[in-house]
């Protein structure tokens, strides 16, 4: 089985890839943020260093771009080669409005005519393979097979599929149904994405479909970081090894030069992913996300670790 670690715009940066990797092996590969390149196939400084090779040693890293347009899609992957990479990834599946509403990732599924005219040219001219990470549709799953026909049209790497229509975000329930129909109609190999937050969830699906040999996993691997270890038939994750990790990363952040309050806020986005492993601790949950200094951050993460209310299996096999 495949496994791979979605990526996160804000949470999954090369930095905490690397203390990912090191203290919870187990993620076959890492797909980056995307990449946004402007007209000019040029992308924000913080977004490209993110992505360069010396910042992602030891990862087998695949960098995943949100654009509609093939030209700066083509200039920006002249450059990852360049540098080594071997794999794009087309984001077609982010739902953020915004994103959207400049027809780009999801919204590129609202015209099925640009996008295939789009594929064409990339599959055309692109120097290096290039793999797609869709949803099942824009306001409906039902649109998929129409969607499916343009893929099938291409030799895509891989068909990444977060089960999904973009209507319903990240609540509505992932549609097993739509899923299976790609699997089965798609003639690229297909990954699943989608509401996988404990080894409980990946076995019930893999009960309803043997066959998948590949999962993405993103917000139920940043909530519990050591699940690929436990899918693997590790140990699942003690309450020392979460407070050894959140440390690490305060100091990686604070290492690279982030001011005090980034490295702050970037953290307190992981804990609303971390806190679930703490029930009945609103009180000091609240001390973390109102700290206002790195002394009151640390005294309130020490103060949630000593209360001795954590369970990793909490949430997660809900």
């Amino acid at each position: 089985m495949q496994l791979n670690f979605a990526p996160m715009e804000g949470l999954t940066s090369c930095l905490y890839r690397q203390l990912h990797a090191q203290r919870f092996p187990g993620a076959d590969r890492y797909y980056a943020p995307f990449l946004a390149p402007d007209g000019e196939g040029r992308c924000r400084t913080g977004s490209y260093r993110d992505i360069l090779p010396e910042h992602n040693g030891g990862i087998d890293l695949v960098p995943q771009i949100l654009c509609n347009r093939p030209e700066p899609f083509l200039i920006l992957a002249e450059q990852l080669k360049d540098m080594g990479y071997c794999e794009l990834n087309l984001n077609i599946g982010c739902p953020s409005s915004t994103v959207v509403a400049k027809h780009k990732g999801a919204g590129m599924l609202a015209d099925l005519h640009s996008l295939d005219t789009c594929l064409s040219q990339l599959f055309e001219s692109c120097p290096l393979p290039i793999s797609v990470k869709t949803r099942l549709g824009l306001h409906t799953v039902d649109e998929f097979p129409s969607v499916l026909e343009i893929y099938n049209k291409y030799p895509l790497k891989q068909l990444i599929i977060h089960a999904r229509d973009r209507a319903g975000m990240y609540k509505s329930m992932p549609d097993l149904r739509m899923f299976a129909y790609a699997a089965a109609h798609s003639r690229a190999p297909v990954c699943y994405n989608g509401n996988l937050f404990s080894p409980a969830h990946v076995e019930q699906l893999l009960s309803a479909m043997p066959d998948l040999s590949a999962l993405m996993i993103g917000r139920g691997a940043v909530a519990n970081p050591a699940l690929f270890r436990q899918l693997r038939g590790g140990l699942p994750l003690e309450s020392s090894e979460l407070a050894a990790f959140q440390a690490a990363l305060a100091d990686a952040f604070l290492g690279a030069g982030l001011p005090v309050q980034h490295a702050l806020a970037r953290l307190k986005e992981l804990w609303f992913y971390w806190i679930h492993m703490f029930p009945d601790s609103h009180r000091l949950a609240k001390q973390i996300f109102k700290a206002r200094s790195l002394d009151a951050y640390t005294a309130a993460v020490q103060a949630l670790f000593e209360a001795g209310h954590f369970s990793a299996s909490s949430f997660f096999d809900a």
